[in-house]
């Protein structure tokens, strides 16, 4: 038996794979782009495929293939494989690794390993986006050029991440093992084979174990921190599907609302709208950007549009009336159901299309009618122009009840992720269009409440939202540059960060044309009144925007 040292807490693996490794691995494993990565080991296994079945034996995982890696590049498949990005160049030399994972209905699941030849002596285990838990090579990339032993899933599937058919087996009934390995077992299961892969390939234990995330990854993140507090010790969690049963059906409301009024927004009509409540509300927070800083502050009436034309026609009170139930937000009967889009947000997820002849219909996200078409009444083929306010809540209210126990990750009991020293980065942009950020600030909250207040919240947990920054990236605001990098910091430093830097890219010039700094909730940038707006420096954390 290989006895290994590590700085982390020691944690405890299932027994059979202790047995299987005969290895000692302490759970806390991870990647920090904080530390420069270390020599390679002494005696490390060879990347090979015979080598690493040699070594390593865990039940139902299969060494599918591993090889080196010194080109410097990596090109995904074209197709769902590159959804996460690529091609990528630059790369430092790894090993590739491919496993499969059986689990008990016999679903594989793929799991992709990347590991580097001068490793930083960290785990990451990344997470994908939508119905797709990845493989996501954008951020294992990303870690691998950190030093990062990195780690990825497919969860059992290769659908796209707007395409969520994997949940419905051929006689259209519910396919529980594919729906629970998204839910939250296949990232569980990803971890602890990667962490002994990674153990058992450098023949050491990684120090310390981070997971990264966005989007369903974000969801993942926090999925792991409530279920799994041991895998961890420092999660990243952007923009996360936390509400995923509520979220998701909102999706389908701007559709739905245009539907009933028989009033379908044209593009340039939108735009209209977006533009005027940017310009009205663009100065509450003192500063006159292009950026909503504090959308809550700000009781912009669509009404004030009533007869502006546009090149698709004048705005009427019914075109008024449509956008302002889309902000609302999802309401049976006045009964608030879930948060509309922040005012400022990209409409762009109104999703209509005009035609030639200048007819405008709606065109709702396959993420939402797949919900609500396959997951929830088990229909693939489902019409969506046969909902109704009724049926929306219905349905709206079957996917809480049904499915919220196994997909989402609302639970605020953190609390034995705090007790094994477990911190976690929340952030999320105010202008993001997809996943409405109060259902995250409402969860933050109820973290608050459960952790018996902000103080203790804030020793393990905290809240950055990013004004103007849309979907994990993207828009008028900038997001953070490296949200993990102040986890890493937390975690082996104990230095909680106050704040987190954030920089907007010009995609054509690859400059950066805005910084902020974003403040940890409830605190505010405020604008100090000199220098130029568009650098964090002359900003400050503050409780409003005010004085």
């Amino acid at each position: 038996m290989i006895k290994i040292r590590s700085r982390s807490r020691s944690r405890r693996l299932p027994a059979a794979l202790l047995g299987a490794l005969a290895i000692v691995v302490s759970l806390s494993g991870a990647a920090g782009a904080a530390q420069s990565p270390a020599e390679p080991s002494a005696d490390p296994v060879g990347c090979s495929t015979d080598a690493l079945r040699a070594s390593l034996h865990i039940d139902q995982v299969t060494v599918t293939r591993a090889e080196v890696n010194t080109t410097g590049k990596f090109t995904p498949s074209a197709g769902v494989e590159s959804q996460f990005g690529g091609p990528f160049t630059g790369l430092p030399a790894y090993c590739d690794v491919t496993l499969t994972q059986t689990d008990s209905a016999n679903n594989h699941v793929t799991i992709k390993m990347w590991l580097p030849d001068r490793w930083n002596g960290r785990f990451q285990g990344v997470g994908g986006g939508g119905f797709a838990c990845g493989i996501n090579y954008g951020l294992m990339a990303t870690a691998l050029n950190n030093g990062y032993a990195s780690a990825s899933t497919n969860c059992g599937h290769d659908n796209s991440w707007l395409d969520g058919s994997f949940a419905l087996n051929a006689d259209r009934t519910l396919n529980h093992p594919l729906i629970d390995t998204f839910a939250s077992v296949g990232i569980h299961d990803m971890t602890v084979t990667g962490k002994a892969v990674t153990s058992t390939y450098y023949a050491r234990n990684p120090a310390y174990s981070y997971f990264n995330g966005c989007s369903n990854g974000g969801r993942m993140g926090l999925m792991e921190a409530q279920r799994y507090p041991d895998d961890y010790d420092g999660i990243a969690s952007g923009a996360p599907a936390t509400n995923l049963t509520r979220f998701i059906p909102a999706l389908i409301w701007p559709q739905l609302v245009m539907k009933e009024t028989h009033d379908v927004l044209p593009t340039c009509k939108q735009q209209a709208f977006k533009e005027a409540v940017v310009k009205a509300c663009d100065r509450l927070d003192g500063v006159t950007d292009g950026v909503i800083g504090n959308p809550d502050a700000c009781h912009w009436n669509a009404n004030r549009l009533i007869g502006l034309k546009t090149a698709c026609g004048t705005i009427t009170r019914t075109d008024s009336a449509v956008m302002a139930k889309i902000l609302q937000g999802p309401r049976s009967n006045g009964r608030f159901l879930w948060y509309g889009l922040e005012k400022g947000a990209a409409l762009s997820y109104l999703g209509t299309v005009t035609t030639t002849d200048g007819v405008t219909t709606g065109q709702p996200m396959p993420l939402t009618t797949t919900w609500l078409g396959t997951w929830l009444q088990r229909n693939p083929d489902w019409d969506w122009h046969t909902l109704t306010y009724d049926r929306f809540t219905q349905l709206f209210n079957q996917g809480v009840r049904e499915f919220s126990s196994t997909l989402a990750s609302d639970n605020p009991d953190l609390s034995a992720f705090r007790e094994n020293g477990g911190k976690i980065v929340l952030w999320h942009g105010l202008a993001d269009p997809l996943i409405f950020p109060q259902g995250t600030v409402n969860y933050y909250q109820r973290v608050q409440q459960a952790s018996g207040g902000a103080a203790t919240t804030n020793s393990f947990a905290r809240l950055f939202l990013a004004p103007g920054a849309e979907h994990c990236a993207g828009g008028a605001g900038p997001a953070p540059s490296d949200p993990l990098a102040a986890v890493v910091n937390w975690v082996e430093h104990g230095q909680a960060p106050k704040t987190l830097p954030a920089a907007l890219t010009d995609p054509s010039t690859h400059k950066v044309t805005l910084t902020r700094t974003l403040c940890a909730y409830p605190l505010v940038a405020r604008y100090t009144g000199r220098g130029d707006t568009t650098d964090a420096r002359n900003y400050r954390c503050a409780a409003d925007y005010a004085g």
